[in-house]
């Protein structure tokens, strides 16, 4: 395995630093694009304990599948993002540009198969990502990971409700009024004019154009529109976007696709790796002790690359 440092967007207002993995190959190989959940990461999308993409990309490099990972524009650029008031944060601005960087870094190296880049969108990133494919990614195959068809803000309201039921009465009861304040920012989102919506602030530097903007280019259009081959994977006992809403959904709106792959891992948590068998409310014990994600996961993300990129 060979792993090179790379700066992404260099030249550009937020240069990211990133990793380049490759196979020990004499050939061009297969590569793919890692693209992050919601929030701020780094380049291994560490959440506590957990480095899901690395993992990954260490993974398919022992498999013959280059990688390639990076900081978040969030995470590298958080303050600048939010000081630059010409330019609203958007999912755009955020995620897609940098991912459509990353993949044109990838077919400017020779040791690529130009004809064989996927891409690999984790949650919030499998949300994005035939999104990210149609706007310039133009990729070979999209593996989406406890990704979701449905809205962003459905999906928040949903892990609101159950993190409110997972406490104490007493606890839920202070809690309340305060989440309903957050939450009753998106009544009427899409009502509200782009000024409007840009004004009024959700947190942590984002406005509500951040949601309705996203909303207004919902992944069911993407995935209407594309040919592209895709593998879904989810996690069974991922208690953020769930098997029986977010993954059954993608199964019926793709049903009738032949070049889709669906996988479905029992014990699975939303990183892809052992659940401790915590729920939302305990979040951060489910994440706290280090796991890693399973071979079988790995083989089957690089056979699909091998069998439908050729």
């Amino acid at each position: 395995m060979i792993c090179e440092n790379i700066i992404l967007g260099a030249g550009t207002k937020f240069p990211l630093k990133g990793v380049l993995t490759l196979p020990e190959s004499d050939g061009p190989v297969p590569a793919v694009v890692l693209v992050h959940g919601s929030g701020s990461s780094n380049m291994d999308e560490k959440v506590m304990k957990l480095t899901p993409f690395r993992d990954l990309a260490e993974g398919l490099a022992a498999r013959g599948v280059a990688s390639v990972r990076y900081d978040k524009r969030s995470f590298a650029h958080g303050l600048k993002m939010i000081r630059d008031k010409s330019t609203p944060i958007t999912v755009e601005q955020e995620t897609i540009e940098d991912a459509i960087l990353a993949a044109e870094l990838l077919r400017q190296d020779a040791r690529i198969d130009s004809g064989r880049i996927c891409i690999i969108g984790h949650s919030m990133g499998g949300m994005l990502a035939p999104r990210i494919d149609a706007e310039g990614g133009d990729f070979a195959g999209l593996i989406l990971l406890a990704g979701s068809p449905r809205p962003i803000e459905v999906i928040l309201r949903e892990q609101t409700a159950e993190m409110l039921e997972c406490m104490p009465a007493f606890v839920r009861k202070m809690s309340q009024k305060k989440v309903d304040r957050l939450l009753a920012g998106f009544d009427g989102l899409y009502d509200l004019t782009d000024e409007e919506a840009k004004a009024k602030k959700y947190g942590g530097g984002v406005t509500m154009y951040y949601f309705k903007e996203m909303g207004e280019h919902p992944a069911p259009d993407y995935l209407a529109k594309t040919a592209k081959p895709m593998l879904i994977l989810q996690g069974e006992a991922d208690f953020q976007v769930k098997a029986d809403r977010d993954f059954r959904q993608y199964q019926e709106l793709l049903a009738d696709r032949d070049n889709v792959t669906f996988r479905l891992y029992p014990g699975l948590n939303h990183c892809f790796v052992p659940t401790l068998g915590m729920n939302i409310a305990n979040a951060k014990k489910e994440y706290s002790k280090e796991r890693h994600i399973p071979a079988e996961v790995l083989d089957d993300i690089a056979g699909w690359i091998r069998q439908n990129q050729k």
